[in-house]
């Protein structure tokens, strides 16, 4: 039975803790905003710092420059933006007349079919006579006997008037204060600050939290320093896009879409929308709207698909659904703030929850991959017979590498697992049945591009029951015929592997024969010991190097009497063994060295091995001994 690992065990002490930590976020939101506020932009501000103390100024002086130009930036961002909406609010009367007609319009095409489905009900079901003598007068529903509210507004003074500009004002321009003495504080004692967590951490996790800081210093702040860039230029083209369309408040709308991108999916939405409606209630027709909206549609395509990829390097390290949570999580909790933040504060949490155990469910729910190898994904994925998912992974795989490395870092590490859950009665006939046909499918299919032989329908072999490597076998010999191949080639050109009559030599001697053909190498197996396995009057020349598959300890005896073999029949050829490391009851390799001219390590070093190389000159041939 699979038991859940110690961070994943759900305890009253968890379920508690987690509690008190979501209150204290909602309750202590006045005092964590500014400092999350200022965290971040610490990060964001890092890279900056480092380059002014690397061009020679000191640690003070940066941080002040850098913090100054910050505020100015943010103080020239806020001053345009309060001209700007002074003016839209100036100029609302010019647009008055087409507001009201597009209005209109709209209302038009929103009642049309609504009245049409009250008409139809009112004829099957007739409105009552009271609610027929509802009246409606401005924005209120009223029957003839009921009394008209009556609201009475006391006018307001210039003091009143003054007091709510104040208290309106005053608190963006506090908090903001304090974000600022915040940051310049923490990038003056980024070093102090950093010795402090590694002396609360304690002496025994110095490495593991000096690592964990190390990533959020340096790749977390770079994601971010990328991205604040990134923002600041769509905000520029949008609003430079807008002005040459003509449209009034360009800057208005640029920096609107460049602050609001810094919200997940969200920010980019509600931007374009209230561009959308704004160009819409301004133009008599409709072309510019949807002009301005193609516009911005299509630089946010090419900047999130061709643009974000290659500036960051990588993904943001959440994956899309975790980013959508966040949002909502964080916009819950600390409202715009928080879904500013939003991203930024989970990616920190996913960064530390790689190296702090109690953060490490949030780094496995949240993080792009969910901390897996690929072999472990493949092993579970066998398991399950997932058989079109893993062959698309497959292929994605060997598109990326080839097939060599797919086997060493895949196939076979997550068989080995299958092999152990085999052993320990964990998988059941059903499921071993899956897994059999699941690889045949993934070798016959990823591996086999570089056959030419015709590729009919594919029949079922009963092999597949008792020997994966047979059926995979004969399946080739079905498309190139009983010798694999031509035998009209040039001297040296094939490379034959061999393996004893057992399924584990038959199956990776195939997978060795595809992974080198897939590399345009003459690759053929043979099986030692099975009658007419090789042709009559074949030439000994034409074989360069041979692969024995590596012995283990209960047939050592029987794979040195095949080496003495082959060794009598191709006295020219090397004679080659790969050791993989996750095999299992092997004799020691100082036993195997004595028979063999070279051992490697791995498929993929078998494949740089015998690979031709096309840019380099033609070299002799190794004679054993250099071999050796």
């Amino acid at each position: 039975m699979n038991v859940l690992p110690p961070t994943l065990r759900l305890t009253a002490g968890t379920v508690v803790s987690a509690t008190c930590v979501v209150a204290l976020l909602y309750f202590g939101r006045e005092v964590l905003e500014p400092l999350a506020l200022a965290l971040i932009l610490s990060l964001v501000l890092a890279p900056l710092v480092r380059s002014m103390t690397r061009v020679g100024l000191a640690r003070m002086p940066a941080v002040l420059l850098s913090v100054a130009l910050v505020a100015t930036g943010v103080g020239a961002i806020g001053a345009v933006l309060f001209d700007q909406l002074v003016t839209i609010t100036r100029d609302l009367p010019q647009y008055r007349k087409a507001i009201k007609t597009k209005v209109a319009n709209v209302r038009e095409l929103v009642e049309r079919p609504i009245s049409r489905i009250e008409a139809e009900l009112s004829a099957v079901a007739p409105v009552p006579a009271v609610e027929a003598a509802r009246v409606r007068r401005g924005n209120l529903v009223v029957t003839p006997n009921q009394p008209l509210p009556v609201e009475v507004r006391t006018p307001r003074t210039m003091k009143d008037t003054l007091g709510r500009v104040i208290n309106l004002v005053w608190g963006p321009i506090g908090e903001a204060g304090v974000v600022l003495i915040l940051l310049v504080f923490i990038l003056l004692e980024q070093g102090s600050l950093r010795d402090r967590l590694v002396r609360l951490a304690g002496q025994a996790e110095v490495s593991r939290t000096i690592r964990t800081l190390g990533d959020a210093a340096q790749g977390v702040s770079r994601f971010f320093f990328s991205q604040f860039i990134v923002n600041i230029t769509f905000g520029v083209v949008i609003g430079v896009s807008l002005w040459l369309a003509g449209i009034p408040h360009a800057i208005l709308w640029g920096v609107l879409s460049g602050v609001l991108r810094f919200v997940p999916y969200l920010g980019v939405l509600l931007a374009g929308t209230i561009i959308a409606v704004f160009v819409a209630a301004i133009d008599p027709g409709w072309s510019l709207a949807l002009t301005c909206m193609a516009i911005f549609l299509a630089f946010e395509l090419v900047l999130a698909n061709f643009i974000e990829p290659k500036v960051y390097g990588h993904s943001s390290g959440l994956s899309p659904l975790a980013v959508v949570v966040s949002a909502l999580f964080w916009g819950a909790l600390w409202g715009p703030v928080g879904l500013l933040l939003s991203t930024p504060l989970t990616l920190c949490l996913v960064v530390a929850g790689r190296h702090v155990r109690p953060l490490a469910p949030i780094t496995i729910l949240l993080g792009d991959a969910p901390n897996m190898s690929d072999a472990e994904r493949f092993h579970q994925r066998v398991l399950a017979g997932e058989a079109d998912e893993l062959t698309k992974d497959a292929r994605a795989y060997v598109r990326r590498y080839s097939f060599a490395r797919y086997c060493d870092h895949v196939l076979l590490p997550g068989l080995r697992m299958a092999v152990s859950d085999l052993g320990t009665g964990a998988i059941d006939k059903a499921q071993e049945a899956r897994m059999r046909a699941v690889i045949a499918n993934i070798a016959d299919t990823v591996a086999s591009a570089s056959d030419r032989g015709p590729r009919g329908r594919r029949k079922q072999v009963a092999l597949l029951d008792a020997n994966i490597g047979a059926h995979l076998r004969q399946m080739r010999e079905a498309r190139s015929g009983r010798w694999q191949g031509s035998l009209d080639v040039p001297a040296g050109s094939i490379v034959l592997c061999v393996g004893l009559p057992s399924e584990r030599d038959e199956f990776l001697t195939e997978l060795l024969v595809r992974a080198l053909r897939e590399g345009e190498v003459d690759a053929r197996s043979l099986v030692v010991g099975s009658p007419l396995e090789r042709p009559e009057g074949g030439a000994p020349e034409l074989v360069s190097t041979v692969f024995i598959t590596y012995p283990r300890q209960d047939n050592f005896d029987a794979w040195r009497a095949a080496v003495a073999e082959l060794r009598a029949d191709l006295p020219e050829a090397l004679m080659v063994t790969v050791l993989l490391p996750y095999d299992e009851q092997l004799p020691k390799r100082a036993l195997v060295e004595a028979y063999v001219d070279m051992i490697l390590r791995s498929f993929e070093e078998g494949l740089a091995f015998v690979a031709p190389d096309r840019s380099a000159p033609a070299r002799p041939a190794l004679t054993p001994e250099l071999a050796r």
